[in-house]
């Protein structure tokens, strides 16, 4: 895969937990451009790589940053933090990263559908791009923003500027004001579609509530923010390979992934974070502890695969058809 070395040109604090990162490319030449939804991905100097989605409120063009010199990602300061969103943090202006080019696995639907997006703090990132598409485009949608307190939702100033009455901002601590999740997708049209973007537990209710209401999958847009530690988190357990018999142990802080790439394995996978289903593994035998918001209820329950990207064990080992 090609990286682009890019340069911090500002980083700046939006709230006390979120940094705004204005980068520009190294060689001061022009970036690839991106759809609503895109990301990139960070390396780290330790190794691995953390994805931030691209930032934009350009409502004049369908293609946001369409031949921009810069990029913006916003990263949230994570109390573990195993070296992601402390590196990041830890950047000044001048410095040099590296990233990869920009990747949309949360793309907008095609069509004129309405559209209602749910997001849940540091979530909103790559609504802004979405949103100031639609309203380039002049279609019908709402944006539901939600945050455990005041202060701690970014770019309030720039939405409110951008959607006026198609904003909805919620409060988690303030009585009448957090967010009604049934309420919202209950009202929704039946031909609309939902997007949300934030914890897992907000996504997983989400799309529960939309299968209830009548929505299909299709209509059900999803994209997880965790961190690598959420994602090692747990007690140690091994996994054995079916097609060679070794056996490999996971210790927390690390993932199923982690531990066979270290090994030499190439595996398959993308997002890291349990929401695009590329690493979904069959499970031959062992109890699965999973992480995910891909697999349906019947899919987890039946024990038989799981995503090994952050999904980890309930018995001391799982055997797994790799």
């Amino acid at each position: 895969m090609t990286d682009l070395k890019l340069v911090v040109k500002s980083a700046e604090p939006e709230t006390d937990l979120i940094k705004v990162f204005v980068l520009q490319p190294h060689d001061k030449g022009s970036l690839p451009r991106f759809t609503p939804g895109s990301h990139i991905r960070v390396r780290l100097p330790a190794g691995g790589d953390r994805a931030y989605s691209l930032i934009t409120f350009d409502t004049v063009s369908t293609t946001p940053e369409n031949g921009s010199d810069l990029f913006r990602i916003a990263v949230r300061l994570e109390e573990e933090s195993t070296g992601g969103s402390a590196y990041m943090h830890s950047l000044k202006p001048g410095e040099v990263i590296t990233v990869g080019l920009p990747k949309n696995d949360f793309p907008l639907h095609e069509g004129s559908a309405p559209a209602v997006f749910l997001a849940g703090g540091i979530g909103i990132t790559p609504i802004t791009a979405m949103a100031a598409s639609l309203t380039a485009r002049s279609f019908e949608f709402r944006v539901h923003y939600t945050g455990r307190t005041r202060g701690s939702l970014a770019f309030l100033d720039r939405l409110d500027a951008m959607l006026g009455s198609r904003l909805k901002v919620y409060y988690d601590d303030e009585p009448g004001n957090a967010i009604d999740l049934a309420a919202i997708i209950g009202s929704a049209s039946p031909e609309s579609h939902i997007y949300v973007c934030g914890p897992r537990g907000m996504i997983e209710a989400v799309k529960s509530m939309a299968r209830s209401n009548g929505f299909a999958d299709e209509q059900v847009h999803f994209e997880l923010f965790t961190n690598a530690v959420s994602a090692g988190k747990g007690d140690t357990f091994e996994v054995e390979l079916a097609s060679t018999g070794e056996v490999f142990t996971v210790p927390s802080g690390k993932t199923i992934i982690d531990v066979l790439e270290d090994a030499g394995h190439d595996v398959l996978y993308d997002c890291q974070r349990g929401d695009c289903g590329i690493c979904e593994t069959t499970v031959i035998s062992g109890i699965p502890d999973h992480r995910d918001v891909v697999l349906s209820e019947d899919e987890r329950s039946s024990g038989k695969v799981m995503q090994i990207c952050v999904s980890r064990a309930k018995s001391p080992r799982l055997v797994l058809d790799l």
